[in-house]
């Protein structure tokens, strides 16, 4: 039997080369996203594309409304999205979303008979988001096998974040190597409902700086010219 691997998939750069690199390993992937209440839904799209442009027969979509607890610029379109760099944890981080992520992949995983969360966190050209370092993946695994019947019995779950250390243009480069469109993608916190990026965003600046580093064109769609 083949190797099972849940892979956190936003419709972004990162988790497209996260579930690239988890089908290189010859895991068998389960995609699962959420529509969890984000500003907009282009990337649901997106992941839609990309699962169809790697053979992934299995994609998942979650629902669940993230902005009840509000707090943050992605699911408030009351808080304006920053389109200059800011200092400390920016009011793009959505409170506990990658711990709320993890834990449904979790309850997944435990279903399908996955060993494996595949998630596309960066602790090197990232926004700052406390839920992207090492150090709460760790404290998550740890959970993991403490809190489901796999774990107690003796069997293992296992959170892989082979982006973690990398930088943007190293990301893209292995995601090139590995034959991903980034062309299909969507990162800007903004887009329009084509998926088309607004350039100024955090999110957009390091995407953009990403294939500027990288010496390959950007594919990215933009309102206008960046």
């Amino acid at each position: 039997m083949s190797k099972k691997a849940i892979v956190l998939l936003s419709g972004g750069l990162d988790s497209a080369t996260c579930l690239a690199m988890a089908r290189a390993e010859g895991y068998e992937c389960v995609a699962l996203s959420f529509d969890y209440g984000q500003r907009h839904n282009a990337e649901l799209a997106a992941a839609q594309r990309v699962v169809a442009a790697q053979g992934v027969r299995d994609h998942r979509v979650m629902h669940l409304d993230m902005g009840v607890i509000g707090g943050s610029a992605l699911t408030d379109i009351s808080i304006a999205v920053p389109e200059t760099e800011t200092t400390g944890i920016p009011v793009t981080y959505v409170p506990a979303r990658n711990t709320v992520f993890l834990s449904f992949a979790l309850g997944l995983a435990e279903v399908t008979g996955a060993e494996d969360i595949f998630i596309g966190v960066n602790a090197v050209d990232y926004s700052g988001y406390p839920d992207c370092r090492p150090e709460f993946i760790q404290a998550f695994e740890t959970l993991a096998n403490l809190a489901t019947k796999v774990g107690v019995e003796g069997g293992g779950l296992h959170v892989r974040t082979p982006l973690i250390s990398l930088s943007k243009a190293d990301i893209i480069k292995a995601g090139v190597a590995l034959g991903v469109d980034y062309g299909l993608t969507v990162s800007c916190y903004q887009a329009d409902l084509e998926g088309r990026a607004c350039g100024k965003c955090d999110s957009c600046r390091l995407r953009r700086k990403g294939f500027d580093d990288a010496g390959l064109a950007d594919p990215t769609r933009y309102f206008e010219p960046v």
